[in-house]
């Protein structure tokens, strides 16, 4: 079973930057759809981004887009989710993910992703 091992969460002000890091136990998911969620309390689980298989393609949820970045390292094993001009609203724990191909219809949605880390909480204050 692959393991997703997230890290890099903390308190932070607002504006500042936090970069998260996804690391998978298995090489052979290198290739991986990998993605980004965030959950708040009580509520259900929230895209941020996403690769497809490949990484041929990039997604961000609106509220994101142009304050946060996906990438990943050389080898492929580490997603990273660099956040930047963090707001209070970004306050949440996030989650990477990880799958073989996912549809471009079907990247914002938590259960078309099947392997999941145990999550890192990022916490903004104004």
């Amino acid at each position: 079973q692959v393991r997703l091992v997230e890290s890099g969460g903390g308190s932070v002000q607002a504006g500042e930057t936090l970069r998260l890091s996804c690391e998978v136990s298995d090489s052979t998911y290198k290739d991986h759809a990998r993605a980004w969620f965030r959950q708040y309390p009580g509520k259900e689980r929230e895209f941020v981004a996403a690769f497809s298989w490949g990484a041929a393609y990039t997604y961000y949820a609106d509220s994101v887009k142009g304050r946060f970045t996906i990438s990943k390292d050389d080898t492929g094993n580490t997603v990273y989710l660099q956040m930047n001009s963090l707001e209070p609203e970004d306050a949440a724990v996030y989650y990477c993910a990880a799958t073989l191909a996912v549809g471009s219809e079907s990247v914002y949605y938590a259960r078309s992703w099947d392997y999941w880390g145990q999550g890192t909480q990022v916490t903004v204050s104004s």
